[in-house]
This record gives structure tokens, sequence and C-alpha cells, in this order.
């Protein structure tokens, strides 16, 4: 099995990142035991105060598990009617002070950051996170193609979760991830568990994309857990025993229940080569955050 690096993963084995540094560190060794080395820790939009107190968990558990890269903030900057899985009460719009603030609340942690990029001052704060060395990525969005490639050309190199949670490709409008299949500059994140993502859409991704595909296992507390009813974000998230995530009472995905060996597996059932589907979950996404 190779050493897996995961740079969207909100949690699992029962736990959520940022809600204790025991239970962030478990997450990471639930994930560990499915061959990830190294992940990237997701939070929900949530208020400031609450995104910092996560950060300085999730702070304190990278003292202690170098495989913990940092934060990846999917959110607060997302489009309404693509929130998914958010607090909508926990959106905003991204001004120059309220990204300083974020950027204060990680306090050195923050590694990547979704952003709808129709959203106003949404351009101004690629490229204003991009001086600060993080990491943008477009989704969440309602956005045109022409609104992903300004954000594109503000430095923004990544599609959050491709085909979810964002306009499809239709004839006349390629919408954000036609825009990033069409710009060599672009990778795209896709959760290959066979839920969020047609498998024969996960065979014609990587062939439109080659070596710009990132793995990713969206996961939430209940990968390498048990069915039930988890929270996620302040949400109650029912889990199936077929492992779908859902919001309590609603047909809307609440991330997954994937670990990063199983996407691989699934990419390969659905037909793309061994090789392509694990550089997918290990060089591809230490290229785009700029591992070493």
């Amino acid at each position: 099995m190779a050493p897996w690096t995961d740079i969207h993963c909100h949690g699992g084995g029962g736990h959520a990142f940022g809600g204790t540094v025991e239970g962030t560190l478990a997450a990471v060794a639930a994930h560990r035991a499915h061959g990830t080395a190294r992940v990237v820790a997701s939070l929900v939009s949530a208020p400031l105060a609450e995104t910092a107190r996560a950060a300085a968990v999730i702070r304190e558990a990278m003292e202690a598990d170098a495989g913990l890269l940092g934060i990846h903030l999917e959110g607060p900057f997302l489009a309404p009617s693509r929130k998914g899985a958010h607090d909508p009460a926990a959106l905003a719009h991204p001004s120059r002070e309220a990204v300083l603030d974020l950027l204060e609340a990680c306090d050195g942690t923050l590694r990547q950051i979704t952003m709808a990029p129709e959203l106003p001052g949404a351009v101004e704060a690629v490229s204003l996170l991009i001086d600060m060395g993080v990491v943008v990525a477009v989704g969440h969005t309602e956005c045109t193609a022409a609104e992903a490639r300004a954000a594109f050309d503000a430095g923004a190199t990544l599609i959050t979760h491709g085909f979810n949670a964002m306009p499809a490709i239709t004839g006349r409008e390629p919408g954000p991830l036609g825009a990033a299949l069409d710009d060599p500059r672009v990778a795209i994140e896709v959760i290959a568990d066979g839920i969020h993502v047609a498998r024969s859409n996960l065979a014609t991704l990587f062939r439109a994309a080659p070596g710009r595909i990132v793995l990713v296992t969206d996961a939430m507390a209940a990968a390498a857990s048990s069915p039930g009813r988890y929270d996620l974000g302040g949400l109650d998230v029912d889990v199936t025993a077929d492992g779908r995530a859902v919001l309590a009472g609603t047909d809307t995905l609440a991330g997954s229940t994937l670990t990063m060996d199983r996407a691989v597996e699934v990419c390969v059932e659905a037909g793309v080569p061994r090789e392509q589907a694990e550089a997918a979950a290990s060089t591809t996404p230490e290229r785009v955050l700029a591992l070493g």
C-alpha cells in the first residue's frame, strides 16, 4: 500500500478534526490505518471564534503527529445556493478584513481554502491568500467559466470536489469544472467513492486531465467507523449501512465515509490505470500543496 496524502478530509474513526486534540489524533490514526500517511484537516464554515478554537486544537495535534499538515478551510466564502452541509448562518463574503481575520485565527496553519469566485471581493481575496502562501480552490460555487478563469488568473490552482456543489458542464457554459479541464495550471479534486461521482465520469476525468486529478476522501467522522448519527459543524448527519452520509432528514450528501485505499480501488474498478490512480492519491496532491 502506497503512502497516500489526503488534502481534503474532515475526520474519521468517529472523530472530527478540531474537536479535541485526542480526537484529532485518533482521526489521523484511523486514516493512517488505510494508507494515508499525510492529511490536511478540513473545517466546515463556522463563526470566527469557533474556527480559531478548532485551529488551536489542530495546531497542538500537529506538534504530536507530523502527518497532520495543517488546515483546509472549506468556507466560509461559499455560495449559499451551493452550501451543501455548511451552516448558512456561517457563510460570509471574502472582504479583505474577513480574510485577514481568518488568517489570524489559523495562526500559520492554513494550507488551503475553498472559495466561490463569484462572491464580491473574491478575486482580490484570491490574490491576498496566494501572497500569504495559501492554496486557493474554487468550489461550492455558482460561478461561470469566465468567473472561474478570473480566479485561476489570480492564482487559484485547484477545484474542490469536482462535479459536486457546482454547475454542470453544458454545451454553451462549461462552468468551473470545464474551465479547469481547459487550464493546465489547475488540479481537480474528486471524491471516488462511487456515490459522489459516477464511475464512468471518474474515468473520463482522468483521461481529460492527465496528471491533474487529486483523489480526496472528504471524509467525515464516520469514515473507518460505524453507521449512525454524527455531528458535522453543528449539523446532524446520518450515515447509512452502505456508507452514504447525508444531512439528517434530507438527501444532501454531507462528506463521505471514504478512505484513500478504497478511493484508489474504485478508480481502478472504473478503468483508471492503477499507476494514475495511485499518483492522484500521492504525488499529485503533494505537488498541489508544494509538500516536501
